[in-house]
């Protein structure tokens, strides 16, 4: 928090990861906002490799810079020294909350690379100066409406050691930018870099990974298609069904008023004719003329809706009338005269069919107008401006669900025999923490609502299917003792629901700005309970002292399966595996704290490696 405080705000604006409010949501909420017509990109990738003695010395150089104490700088040293911190770079290890990453990691490496974010701030800045915006205003009359300029742009985002750089402007700009920033991380920063994947890519014909999603520039129209002819169909049928249900409310009110006016005048008749007079022991009056008052309003905002009424109403009472002759209002009293032509210029004013006509032609044909000119507009969009598509990466997730077995080879939900020793519960949570976290993970994706079926079938049924073989019964069984909603009793038995419903992973979606962990911890490593009599430990979690625990032993899941996370050819592209040297290792935990593991809200770096225990 003491390094936190101090350099947070010297920070430049793209640099994301082990900050405030600064997580990976957020670096793709600015790409998918800010990032304007993107014609070149790349990736700077970092071959793998340790942080070395160079780089801690430059570290500490860099710190003392800033900080003016020696025993500060000489503690992060000798953590290096000893092995007690490690930072792996190039890899798939920072920023997914694996044991292996210190939590001290993430602002340990946004101050050593902060002057390369200078100094990509500071090229930034030159081309803006170089190539300023220009006013439509300045433009000459005959330009104003058909020039359009796109100024030369370069973005950045830096998420710790994953560096993305987008440009506006031609190839060889950018090939002099990536050979000026490859130079910056070889010679100043002592990086290796690996010059067969750190290559410029079109942003319009080529998809870029960065930040485990898939990023390309498309047309404004792709992102938000209009509606589809079947979509306009069904949605005017959707009205029309509207407009009678409306009318047959409508209808069924006004029978319900005369049934109720009828009821209310035969009574009034009734206690007229046997008594003098109506008595009540209340008043009665305002209430009645605020009845009849909605209903006339109703009544009548009904009848001026309708030009044809209107119409038939207007001829009426102003067509063949006696008292429009002149020879007749002659010979008639002035007062009445003008009490005729007073109600026939009301006629004129509410009823004329004409007004009424003519205003139902100026709606019609100001939103025929307003039509053309979202049409024209995005038209013009599609023409000049490009933006940025954020998409989850369904084959490599697909490749994950089959690999970890919640799919047979025909990619249909199957069970997981290694977690059949778990409780009911502890399965349900299980199976929730991978789901959530993917659905967190990916929820700013435009294609999320393919990656909500994935959870939502797949990891669903495969939980459900686990639970049947467990207890050796069918999938219908299992359905109607847990639902789909996988609902499961604690020991007071109030039900609890762990896996998002179909509704909750139906209503998901860009809401959140957050920094959640990718599910690579979660996929691989399950916690079984030990049946053994131990001795009561104390909670390994952070700053908790309970010791009502469990012994649990950690299992990792590419283990049993004979799989090598550094064999890329079998292992799924992108994902991390947690250290080895855990498989088989014991961990003592409160049921709080086991429960968060197993939902993905906690993860081992949380937690005290030197709690974990050799039990045989």
């Amino acid at each position: 928090m003491v390094l936190e405080s101090i350099y947070d705000d010297r920070f430049v604006t793209f640099c994301y990861g082990g900050r405030v409010n600064m997580g990976r949501h957020t670096a793709i909420r600015y790409l998918k906002n800010s990032v304007e017509n993107p014609s070149w990109w790349f990736t700077v990738c970092l071959n793998t490799a340790k942080f070395e003695n160079k780089h801690v010395d430059r570290l500490c150089r860099v710190m003392e810079e800033k900080i003016s104490d020696e025993a500060l700088i000489g503690l992060i040293k000798v953590l290096f020294e000893s092995e007690i911190m490690s930072i792996q770079l190039g890899g798939c290890c920072l920023g997914r909350g694996f044991p292996q990453e210190c939590g001290l990691s993430s602002i340990l490496i946004n101050i050593y690379f902060n002057s390369f974010d200078k100094e990509i701030q500071e090229l930034r800045l030159k081309t803006s100066r170089e190539n300023p915006r220009v006013d439509p205003n300045d433009l000459a009359e005959g330009y104003q409406r058909n020039a359009f300029y796109k100024p030369l742009k370069i973005y950045a985002v830096r998420y710790l050691d994953e560096i993305l750089v987008i440009t506006s402007g031609t190839k060889m700009m950018t090939l002099d930018l990536k050979s000026r920033l490859v130079q910056i991380l070889e010679k100043d920063m002592e990086f290796s870099i690996d010059k067969v994947k750190t290559v410029i890519h079109s942003a319009t014909s080529e998809k870029i990974e960065f930040l485990g999603m898939e990023l390309q520039a498309v047309k404004p129209s792709i992102l938000h298609p209009p509606m589809s002819q079947k979509a306009i169909r069904a949605r005017k049928k959707y009205l029309r069904q509207k407009e009678v249900r409306a009318l047959e409310l409508r209808n069924a009110k006004e029978s319900n008023r005369k049934k109720l006016g009828m009821k209310i005048f035969s009574h009034v008749f009734k206690k007229m004719k046997r008594a003098n007079g109506f008595k009540t022991d209340f008043q009665i009056e305002s209430e009645v003329n605020q009845i009849f008052d909605s209903w006339a309003e109703e009544v009548m905002q009904d009848f001026l809706e309708s030009v044809d009424d209107r119409w038939e109403w207007h001829r009426m009472l102003s067509a063949g009338d006696f008292l429009s002759l002149k020879r007749i209002r002659d010979q008639l009293p002035l007062e009445l005269v003008d009490a005729y032509d007073n109600f026939q210029e009301q006629v004129g004013r509410y009823l004329n069919p004409i007004k009424a006509k003519r205003m139902l032609e100026e709606q019609v044909k100001i939103a025929e107008e307003e039509e053309e000119r979202k049409y024209s507009d995005q038209t013009v969009a599609d023409l000049t401006k490009l933006c940025i598509k954020v998409e989850a990466p369904l084959e490599i997730v697909k490749k994950a669900v089959k690999l970890i077995g919640f799919t047979n080879h025909m990619g249909r939900p199957r069970p997981i025999s290694l977690l059949m020793v778990l409780e009911d519960a502890d399965i349900i949570k299980w199976y929730a923490g991978i789901g959530r976290r993917w659905l967190d993970f990916f929820c700013c994706c435009h294609n999320f609502r393919k990656l909500k079926i994935i959870v939502s079938y797949h990891l669903r049924f495969s939980c459900i299917l686990t639970l049947a073989e467990k207890h050796e019964s069918s999938k219908k069984e299992a359905i109607r003792h847990y639902t789909k909603d996988l609902k499961v009793s604690d020991v007071d038995g109030v039900e609890e629901i762990y896996f998002p419903t179909e509704r909750e992973v139906k209503m998901m979606g860009d809401n959140d700005l957050i920094d959640p962990n990718p599910v690579d911890g979660s996929l691989g490593m399950t916690l079984i309970r030990l049946a053994s009599d131990e001795p009561s430990y104390c909670c390994a979690a952070h700053f908790c002292d309970r010791r009502d625990t469990i012994v649990y032993r950690i299992r990792l899941l590419q283990n049993p399966l004979n799989l090598d996370s550094f064999d890329q050819s079998k292992w799924v592209p992108g994902m991390g595996a947690i250290h080895e040297n855990l498989n088989k290792r014991c961990i003592p935990l409160c049921s709080d704290h086991i429960s968060e593991l197993y939902l993905g809200r906690l993860t081992l770096q949380d937690t005290d490696y030197a709690s974990l225990l050799h039990v045989d």
